[in-house]
């Protein structure tokens, strides 16, 4: 079988996905999951237990019994760490296009309307802790392929409110004749296990959002959306939350054809009932990240560690083998011959030695000792595990250069390291492009439902394209790229705010490129002002008193040359 998680195909645990009886994955058993759905769920199960250092705990249990030897040193979560860590940046900000041009004169048209949007998006970012968010669900997509963001309005924080889901609780409902990037049904589901102190039995809970005609008493109605002004629309997002309990459902009740008859609907604080319940929204509000760009006809994104998981294993059996064999390197094993043992008087059998400090054995005449000496062999097998690392970063494409185990005596010179760090650059590269719509369809639903909430300062019109701006993710040489923004910006090549984008591109602390650029502006105005000032007061005052009376007596500063000359002519005379 060939398809998006083929890479697992090599490990036996997989072919117990959905078999009844499964030790491996027991879970998987619930009549309620969508068998096409399976391989997908075993997949993120198997990843999850590489990044808790269980892979050998999860092989145990499908038969492989020597894997519970295994050592797992946290190599997996390690490369998973440092592929987020490159991903992320040390920062992210919201940037709305055109905000930058807000404080230019004269002004383009819509900068001013777009700083505005930017800031009240990055306010809601800091009260809904988008960079932890972004941690969270980031994570999901580099470990496990896929993450999920879902928003809904708040109405007593009068703010869209944004959660992160495990993915493995998405389901999402793609129709053939549709849009396949943007499905039209979406199902959250899990299961609730049971509860005998609370008087809970065991069931499976499913969020469903749906768009749906919008229908008043039974008729078909049209609505005017807030940011689709004069196009009027008859398509709204339904929302249904709903749980079954477990002992109801039959074989063939799967996720998408669940009883309604036997659902029980929660309630929302004030009362109302989920089940169907018109959001007054034209879109379904939940966004799936991929970590990879799918391929075609496929939906699902693919781990960071993915093709490196053979890797991982060779890794983890050469830990395992020096770990034996720096047992027996610690303690060696030692061959006696014509050595008088003691005895013991209980069972007359000889006593087994000990290695240890101390220890005094008599040998005879021809008697001699032998030490098993392995410390070449635990040298060759730390020699193999600088090797799987070397081919682990090579493969990732994190490089060893990213993962810190390239030592910097070898590298001869910063071209040499840019060079090494190629391979990574183009990692962040296809991982950040897979993710910019994702996020620009995030910022855009976000400014949809403050529309929708009818929020103070969010008015009727067209969504302002929102981008979620990324650090760089590779230290720069930030000298080197303030010489060249002086000199090309002092040989007006390059705007200001060409220039601020730079360094902020380099890593300077600069916030906010438009504020910087009105400071900047200011600051030199300030000192344009204050060197006129000066220019001026010099033009405007003599040089020295002398000046200044000769100012105030033009006869007598010509009486006064005539007697200095007279003076001169004296003193060569008398000379």
């Amino acid at each position: 079988m060939i398809d998006a998680w083929s890479w697992l195909s090599y490990k036996p645990v997989m072919a117990d996905a959905g078999r009844p009886g499964s030790r491996a994955f027991p879970e998987l058993a619930a009549s309620w999951l969508p068998p096409h759905q399976l391989r997908r769920l075993a997949a993120y199960k198997v990843l999850a237990s590489y990044d808790n250092n269980q892979a050998g705990q999860l092989a145990a249990v499908s038969g492989d019994e020597a894997a519970l030897e295994r050592r797992e040193l946290g190599d997996a979560a390690n490369l998973v760490d440092t592929a987020l860590g490159y991903l992320l940046g040390s920062d992210q900000q919201v940037a709305v296009v055109g905000a930058e041009h807000a404080d230019e004169e004269p002004t383009p048209p819509g900068a001013v309307e777009a700083a505005g949007v930017q800031e009240r998006l990055r306010n809601w970012a800091d009260k809904e802790l988008l960079t932890l968010r972004i941690q969270q669900a980031e994570r999901n997509a580099v470990l496990l392929g896929d993450s999920v963001y879902v928003l809904a309005w708040n109405q007593e924080k009068r703010r869209p409110t944004l959660r992160v889901y495990d993915p493995g609780f998405f389901f999402p409902q793609w129709d053939d004749e549709q849009d396949q990037d943007f499905p039209s049904r979406v199902h959250l589901a899990w299961e609730l296990p049971e509860d005998p102190d609370a008087g809970l039995k065991a069931r499976v809970r499913r969020v469903t959002y749906e768009l749906g005609p919008i229908s008043e008493d039974g008729e078909s109605v049209v609505r005017q959306y807030p940011w689709q002004p004069g196009q009027p629309s008859n398509v709204t997002c339904y929302l249904t939350d709903a749980e079954w309990l477990l002992e109801d459902l039959k074989r063939g009740e799967t996720l998408d054809r669940l009883p309604m008859d036997k659902a029980s609907f929660r309630v929302r604080p004030g009362g109302t009932e989920l089940d169907r319940v018109d959001l007054m929204i034209d879109f379904v509000p939940v966004i799936h990240i991929t970590n990879t760009i799918p391929d075609g006809g496929e939906h699902w994104g693919r781990s960071a560690i993915a093709r490196v998981l053979q890797g991982l294993d060779e890794l983890a059996a050469t830990d395992s083998d020096s770990s034996a064999a720096s047992a027996t390197t610690g303690t060696p094993i030692i061959g006696l011959a014509g050595a008088r043992l003691p005895v013991d008087r209980a069972t007359g059998k000889p006593e087994q030695l000990k290695v240890e400090a101390g220890a005094v054995w008599q040998l005879g005449d021809s008697g001699r000792m032998d030490a098993l000496d392995t410390s070449p062999q635990l040298a060759e097998l730390r020699s193999r595990v600088e090797h799987l690392l070397d081919r682990i970063a090579s493969n990732s494409r994190v490089t060893s250069a990213g993962l810190g185990t390239l030592d910097a005596s070898e590298v001869p010179s910063g071209y040499a390291l840019k060079l090494a760090l190629g391979p990574l650059d183009a990692l962040v590269g296809a991982m950040r492009l897979a993710r910019e719509h994702k996020y620009r369809l995030l910022f855009k639903m976000v400014q949809r439902l403050f529309q929708a909430g009818r929020a103070d300062g969010w008015g009727a019109g067209e969504s302002l394209s929102a981008r979620l701006s990324w650090a760089p993710h590779t230290p720069t040489d930030r000298a080197a790229v303030l010489e060249e923004v002086v000199k090309a910006y002092g040989a007006g090549v390059l705007s200001l705010e060409t220039a601020v984008a730079m360094l902020m591109d380099a890593g300077y602390p600069i916030k906010d490129a438009s504020q910087e650029v009105v400071r900047i502006r200011a600051k030199a105005e300030q000192e344009a002002a204050a060197r006129m000032a000066e220019a001026a007061s010099r033009r405007g005052e003599p040089d020295d008193e002398e000046e200044q009376e000769g100012e105030r007596d033009p006869e007598a500063r010509r009486d006064g040359a005539v007697a200095e000359k007279r003076d001169r002519e004296s003193v060569s005379v008398g000379r």
